[in-house]
């Protein structure tokens, strides 16, 4: 391999015996000040806020601490855990059809076009402005000199001119640094979005379903206080009961009817809440009954670290941490001059044919620096604000972070409290059917009165509504549960843009 001699290398470079000439030395200058200048960014460097998290969540069930197998972990469509078809199809609905979501989508899209924008002041700008115009001199006019010139004359022009302004202190990198940020945080909100209203989906559609197991319970106990009031009706015209036992059996029974009938009334509200959740009118959209019956599946909670990654919504603030840290850094660049370079040339001839020739070019050069001397403090307060703005944006994260901890407690000790609370609720039951059954048996045998039935069968109901409800509210904290862990949502889907 032949090694270079430095000095052959030096001479080589040098193109004449006086080295560069004057202004070729003055651009190659300038060029190297504004690379040296380039690297530099004013403003900190991000560095992502620190949050209070506990080593494990106080209100996970021991029993829940155990493996449990993948199907119950929430993925993307965390709602296929619940096996239900009906739910899977109106799940995949939102994505289609739910106006808010697509709303949100557009937003994201601005954020995106936002962040091409701030890029665009990375690079020159350059326009041209080509022109063909006819002049008429005026030979009254000063100076005019009428045996050589001429009153009429054309002028075609194809000029090109380029501006740039050199990004010295980082202002324009950091301005998209902060349009970065604020991006990704648009596409996070757009991932809490969709995740709410997905889970909104769930709620609803399960206190549908709550609601239409209330309603078989209460025609069911139509059906059983019907033949109660038949057998009263029986009793008294056999002379076995009064007129009292047969008011009071058409008294419950029609309680019990306008209890049912009024069970529609709430369930019409959530059909229509569902529709437009998946962006139909109300008018023309309905689930026919189908009643609640399965428990709600385990779900693992994970770690509590795990869930700074698995929450959109913390994300989303975490990324406006650093947008407002990157405006810090604009907020200090004004403080240096502002340097604007430009430059235009092209061809300009009084002749069409003669335009792209040498002699019709021409160019300029040149630059600027603009520096402010005083401006009464208004650079101190708008770097003053940034800071505020930011230390704002840390404050927000760390709440949004303490919310997350507390949602996720609160339906983790929503599903082990009404657990416990079913399981009492079903031994109530079982014991309120079987003071019934005491109480029919005891009035068939003219022991004691109907309003003892009638008093035994108002407590029956009761605990099994009570039952169907605390079911229903089992499974919307489970839903609950699983928005507050993220939804199967990871920091990892936070779009690179």
């Amino acid at each position: 391999m032949q090694r270079l001699n430095l000095t052959d290398a030096r001479h080589n470079c040098t193109p004449a015996r006086h080295g560069l000439p004057r202004r070729s030395r003055l651009a190659a200058l300038c060029a190297a000040a504004i690379a040296i200048f380039a690297g530099c960014t004013v403003g900190p460097n991000y560095v992502r806020p620190t949050a209070e998290v506990p080593t494990d969540f106080k209100e996970t069930p021991a029993n829940w601490k155990q493996a449990q197998p993948s199907d119950a972990v929430a993925k993307g469509k965390w709602w296929e855990i619940y096996q239900d078809p009906q739910l899977n199809e109106l799940e995949e609905k939102i994505n289609v059809s739910n106006q808010t979501l697509k709303a949100e989508q557009e937003q994201f899209a601005q954020a995106r076009a936002a962040l091409h924008i701030a890029r665009s002041n990375l690079f020159p700008n350059v326009g041209t402005t080509p022109s063909v115009t006819r002049t008429h001199l005026a030979p009254n006019q000063p100076l005019f000199n009428a045996p050589t010139e001429s009153k009429d004359y054309n002028t075609y022009t194809i000029p090109v001119d380029v501006s740039y302004e050199p990004d010295l202190w980082g202002r324009v990198r950091r301005s998209v640094e902060a349009s970065r940020s604020e991006a990704q945080a648009t596409g996070a909100d757009l991932a809490n979005v969709s995740l709410s209203l997905h889970a909104e989906l769930a709620g609803d559609y399960f206190q549908l379903r709550g609601l239409d197991a209330q309603k078989q319970l209460l025609d069911s106990t139509v059906e059983a206080f019907e033949k109660a009031l038949n057998l009263t009706e029986s009793r008294f015209h056999g002379g076995l009961a009064s007129a009292v036992d047969v008011a009071q059996a058409q008294t419950i029974l029609d309680t019990t009817r306008a209890e049912a009938t009024d069970v529609g009334v709430q369930r019409a509200a959530f059909e229509h809440a569902i529709a437009v959740l998946i962006g139909k009118p109300a008018s023309q959209f309905s689930l026919p009954p189908i009643p609640l019956t399965a428990p709600p599946p385990i779900i693992p909670s994970g770690l509590p670290s795990d869930l700074l990654e698995r929450r959109p919504d913390i994300s989303a603030a975490e990324r406006r941490v650093q947008e407002q840290n990157a405006q810090i850094g604009v907020a200090r660049a004004a403080y240096f001059p502002q340097v604007t370079l430009g430059a235009s040339g092209g061809f300009e001839s009084a002749v069409f044919t003669t335009l792209l020739q040498g002699p019709s070019g021409f160019w300029m050069l040149g630059g600027q620096a603009a520096e402010t001397l005083f401006d009464a403090g208004a650079r101190r307060g708008a770097s003053d604000q940034a800071k505020a703005a930011w230390n704002q944006s840390v404050d927000n994260y760390r709440q949004t972070v303490l919310v997350a901890f507390q949602e996720v407690e609160d339906n983790l000790a929503a599903l082990r409290i009404l657990e416990s609370e079913a399981d009492q609720e079903a031994a109530a039951v079982t014991s309120a059917q079987h003071s019934l059954s005491l109480s029919i048996t005891r009035y068939r045998g003219g022991v004691t009165n109907y309003l003892e039935v009638t008093t035994a069968q108002s407590a029956a109901l009761a605990d099994e509504v009570t039952a169907v409800n605390i079911l229903t509210r089992r499974l919307a904290a489970s839903v609950l549960l699983v928005k507050a862990l993220g939804g199967g949502w990871n920091v990892s889907q936070i779009p690179h843009v």
